[in-house]
């Protein structure tokens, strides 16, 4: 059993508290006994969260691409089950524009931890018809119908997303567990209460709940929780030198899938990426950053959140990522 967890269900939501000044003076523990720290408590949450799923739902899933988020996701749920294995599937909608080193990231993680993947690829569907380029060249907005039919597949009937509240306002409205329906779509007007950490995952036949173990995290608690952890990270997460180039405010690297047009100059300079897309649609911020420590006193100093920052794809309208949601997007 994990300690944390079991003395974060034994006390009161009161107790996850971390600052003194929270307490009312009746509610301050006693002397010696122990008070959860914020990394503490969030890790707590998330593991209850994926054992909590895990024990209701007959098929979860875990949606992993190899990025920092699905990552730490990932840990988490290696935690809640040690020492056995994870008992689900991880799921990668694969875009076919992924980074060459979350790839090979991906696939490291998979074999060291004994896990079952399963691909679902959106090169496949552009090759038999049911999906088209887009005229921008992006494929993240293509990730839908992919998803949609791998769990309609496989039967999934619980899918673990690393989706956070801080990233952006649509995934702000979002439960930690979120129905979708028939057509794997949100609704956001039809949500269920989650009073007291209790989550509702129950649904109709057809229909499939999302799960959200660390909507409740910010990107400074990711790093905070890697750098404790160690985790370790595809290393486009460092700083180190990359051919860029200037295109709507971000730095993109220049690849297969993503070249400068006759106006835009190439130039090297030290990168690092804060989230990880397409190539074509996700871009890098200069940075020296090369360690864990270094990340999380970046982090904390920066005004902009990291889709905000440096993806394209959420750029699209005021509201790309609600309309994508809508349709049964991550």
């Amino acid at each position: 059993m994990n300690p944390v967890l079991d003395q974060a269900i034994s006390t009161t939501e009161g107790d996850l508290m971390t600052s003194p000044a929270a307490y009312p003076q009746s509610a301050t523990p006693a002397m010696g006994e122990r008070r959860l720290s914020q990394l503490d408590a969030l890790e707590a949450e998330s593991i209850l969260v994926i054992r909590e799923i895990a024990a209701e739902l007959e098929r979860p899933v875990l949606l992993f691409s190899g990025g920092k988020d699905s990552v730490v996701m990932l840990h988490l749920a290696a935690k809640a089950f040690w020492p056995a294995p994870i008992p689900f599937p991880v799921l990668h909608v694969d875009t076919g524009h992924n980074f060459p080193e979350v790839l090979a990231y991906r696939d490291e993680t998979v074999e060291r931890l004994g896990l079952r993947l399963e691909v679902a690829s959106v090169q496949d569907y552009i090759d038999d018809g049911r999906l088209r380029e887009r005229a921008d060249g992006t494929r993240n907005p293509l990730q839908t119908q992919p998803l949609l039919d791998a769990i309609a597949e496989h039967r999934f009937d619980g899918v673990f997303g690393g989706g956070r509240r801080d990233e952006e306002k649509a995934r702000a409205k979002e439960r930690i567990v979120s129905l979708r329906d028939e057509f794997g779509q949100w609704d956001p007007k039809n949500q269920r209460p989650e009073l007291w950490n209790l989550f509702n995952p129950r649904h109709r036949p057809g229909e499939h709940v999302r799960v959200f173990p660390i909507s409740n995290w910010t990107e400074l608690d990711v790093w905070r929780y890697i750098e404790r952890e160690d985790i370790p990270l595809a290393p486009l997460y460092y700083a180190h030198e990359r051919e860029v180039f200037r295109r709507d405010g971000m730095w993109l690297a220049v690849g297969p899938y993503s070249q400068p047009r006759d106006d835009e100059t190439v130039e090297t300079r030290l990168v690092r990426y804060r989230t990880v897309g397409d190539m074509s649609c996700t871009g890098a911020v200069e940075s020296s950053a090369s360690t864990n420590a270094e990340i999380v006193l970046e982090v904390a100093a920066s005004t902009l959140t990291e889709r905000g920052a440096t993806r394209a794809d959420d750029r699209i309208s005021e509201a790309a990522m609600e309309d994508r949601k809508k349709e049964g997007y991550f």
